[in-house]
């Protein structure tokens, strides 16, 4: 089932434009950025946080916003510096490494870099040629469904700890 799936994605993204896929590809890095569209971006969801709140955990063992905001920055900036071809750091595999605390003197910073960040990727789709794009597409989509699914997470985490606004998307 996987690999018939694979085939089909591969053989819509062959009859996919150079400028359809790297529309396609930038709206999904977008709406989970800072583009509001069926769900709430990264940005919007961590707005207006402290980083009390950002550390706060509701004891089960889950990660907090901030755990989660190092994580999607870890992964985003690590894909595409491989994008770009550039080195990055040695990396044992211990994905719960990457899940790293902030603090008072981390916070704002952290969030700057995720925005910064998700635009680089922005700027890279932008740039990119279009065998780059036809030979990444699939690493990039799930990019946007890795950044969508913790952001959700943020989201939920907010709600239990009483700092989500209903009114920024999700009630």
């Amino acid at each position: 089932m996987k690999k018939s799936l694979l085939i089909v994605m591969f053989l819509n993204v062959l009859t996919l434009s150079a400028q359809d896929l790297r529309s396609v590809l930038l709206k999904q890095l977008k709406t989970t950025h800072n583009e509001k569209d069926w769900f709430v971006p990264a940005n919007i969801a961590v707005a207006g946080m402290t980083a009390e709140q950002a550390s706060w955990k509701e004891g089960t063992g889950n990660h907090s916003v901030g755990q989660l905001l190092n994580h999607l920055i870890f992964w985003n900036e690590r894909e595409l510096n491989k994008f770009l071809g550039k080195k990055n750091a040695e990396f044992d595999g211990n994905n719960e490494e990457t899940f790293g605390n902030v603090d008072q003197n981390t916070w704002n910073n952290r969030v700057n870099k995720l925005d910064a960040v998700l635009l680089g990727w922005e700027n890279a789709i932008v740039a990119a040629d279009e065998s780059k794009l036809k030979d990444s597409y699939s690493t990039i989509a799930n990019i946007s469904t890795h950044n969508a699914y913790h952001t959700g997470q943020i989201i939920v985490v907010r709600k239990l700890q009483g700092s989500w606004n209903p009114e920024q998307g999700v009630k």
